[in-house]
């Protein structure tokens, strides 16, 4: 296999690690859009009663995509390749064996799931004698019963800060 076959993957596998997304990270009460910041917001205390773990399922299809579009990319510069090695024309059996690897690669990547379940906290707070319950994605180790603020950005959706830090992870 030539040395510009090898470049192609390896730009490739460098793309979709650059551009891989944490799926859920924009789900988090502690993640702001563009719009949110600078912008004013409703914020009371609430006092947080319970934290149980929870698990929240999100949008994975940003992953999805680049898998189908890097496996398409590995599989048409692999295919092309070693076509081109094993064929009587080289150009030909580069050409289709590259279309077919670039078929799998797609098909492939259609394996990465477009929704998957993230690490999350069902909190129960109590707000003006009422007690209520929130889904949050997040860690347990993020909150704890006591005050916390929380911000509603409509009417329906809150989002309860962090207040508590985790502890750092242990080195092994």
């Amino acid at each position: 296999m030539s040395s510009r076959l090898l470049i192609v993957p390896t730009l490739a596998l460098a793309t979709v690690l650059s551009a891989c997304a944490t799926p859920g990270e924009e789900n988090r009460a502690d993640t702001y859009t563009a719009d949110q910041v600078n912008a004013r917001q409703e914020a009371q205390v609430i006092n947080i009663l319970a934290v149980l773990p929870a698990r929240v399922q999100v949008d994975n299809s940003r992953n999805r995509k680049n898998a189908q579009i890097v496996g398409g990319l590995l599989g048409a510069a692999l295919g092309a390749g070693l076509g081109a090695g094993f064929s009587g024309n080289p150009a030909a059996g580069g050409t289709l064996a590259g279309l077919g690897g670039a078929g799998a690669g797609v098909a492939g990547g259609s394996l990465v799931a477009d929704k998957v379940l993230v690490d999350g906290v069902s909190l129960t707070y109590e707000q003006a004698g009422h007690t209520f319950n929130s889904a949050q994605v997040g860690r347990a180790c993020e909150y704890h019963p006591g005050k916390a603020v929380m911000v509603m950005t409509s009417p329906t959706v809150t989002r309860v800060q962090p207040n508590a830090t985790c502890p750092p992870p242990v080195k092994s």
